[in-house]
């Protein structure tokens, strides 16, 4: 006998919400999940109207359904924003390139305007030039640093006032888990964010309309809906380390589906006691991007780059930033410490 819909009792039940459990037909399903996402906004006042914003676009799923749940949001309630994707191209064959053509051809679906910035034309460098100096292990650091500054750089060109990215709950609670077995407390103050606050010139506030959003029920939104998204996983990120933090969540969610909110509303009661000494924000005298260091970790690693010296931005090599700053050169035990690429 076919399981009716918990909400209508009316039609026929297509799936089990894995946020709730609740037994949904597609239209009740959609109307939930919008209206979740909608509540999230107004509930945060991520937006004002009037506002420029930037939908970081990669053209995955998470960043097609929020460019998707932007425009109807926008013009279901009336938040009177201009809209606009903005996507990085960091350079990865077989990867990138076919994702940014899935993204292009959201821009035609949604007609919005786009904006691609590149890694080669910001930074002189591609992702795939990056691996091979690199290896495989830590280019997920040089990948992540970079994509962060670029979306600013981007969203400084379009000259929006705010960007908003496709994290969802599985994301945020990565995150909290790999905060908390790194003891970055620095950054487990603020993982779990909705939104982040101008943090100095150069740098755009962004938010996460998408954060309390189980990743099942995004592929499930995205999958009724029909909606034009690029499935196919980083070739450079088998090893990094936010891969063995979603496995372990995986296995809890499987036990627990409500590991996922549990761990992301534990990272939002976290308190850090006083006394505890944390970064000092200011910004980098090399380029002004934010730091809590003379230089940022953007141009920290595009030095070591540069020089052929690839483990200079991983790990703490804070003494070495006068030398850089002063284009001083190292010494042979330095170099020879920094070019060993033992990954």
């Amino acid at each position: 006998m076919p399981i009716l819909c918990s909400n209508c009792i009316d039609k026929r039940a297509v799936l089990k919400r894995p946020k709730t459990g609740h037994s949904l037909c597609k239209e009740c399903f959609f109307w939930a999940f919008e209206e979740e996402v909608h509540q999230t906004i107004v509930a945060a006042k991520l937006f004002k109207h009037g506002e420029i914003v930037g939908i970081a676009a990669s053209g995955g799923k998470d960043s097609t359904v929020l460019a998707h749940l932007m425009k109807l949001l926008n013009e279901r309630y009336n938040y009177g924003l201009e809209l606009m994707l903005l996507s990085v191209d960091e350079g990865i064959s077989g990867y990138r390139d076919d994702s940014l053509e899935t993204v292009k051809r959201n821009q035609q679906q949604y007609e919005l305007p786009l904006k691609i910035v590149s890694y080669e034309e910001l930074y002189g460098w591609t992702m795939d030039a990056i691996v091979k100096q690199v290896g495989l292990k830590n280019n997920c650091t040089f990948c992540g640093v970079f994509r962060r500054q670029a979306l600013d750089r981007g969203a400084i060109m379009l000259k929006v006032d705010k960007i908003c990215t496709g994290h969802n709950a599985d994301d945020v609670a990565e995150t909290v888990l790999m905060n908390v077995l790194r003891g970055d407390i620095a950054r487990l103050r603020r993982c779990t964010a909705i939104s982040t606050a101008s943090e100095g010139e150069g740098v755009v506030p962004r938010c996460k309309p998408l954060k309390y959003a189980y990743e099942k029920e995004i592929v499930l939104y995205a999958y009724f809906k029909k909606l034009d998204y690029f499935s196919t996983e980083c070739i450079y990120s088998p090893n990094a380390y936010r891969g063995y933090a979603r496995t372990f969540l995986k296995d809890l969610e499987s036990v627990r589906p409500s590991s996922i909110m549990d761990i992301v509303h534990s990272g939002e009661n976290l308190s850090v006691r006083e006394g505890v000494k944390m970064p000092v924000q200011g910004t980098c005298n090399q380029c002004g991007y934010i730091s809590s260091q003379a230089l940022c970790k953007s141009c920290v690693l595009l030095e070591g780059l540069n020089r052929g010296l690839p483990k200079l931005g991983i790990g703490k090599h804070h003494r070495l930033h006068d030398k850089i700053l002063s284009k001083q050169p190292l010494t042979e035990k330095e170099e020879r410490k920094l070019k060993a690429v033992h990954f």
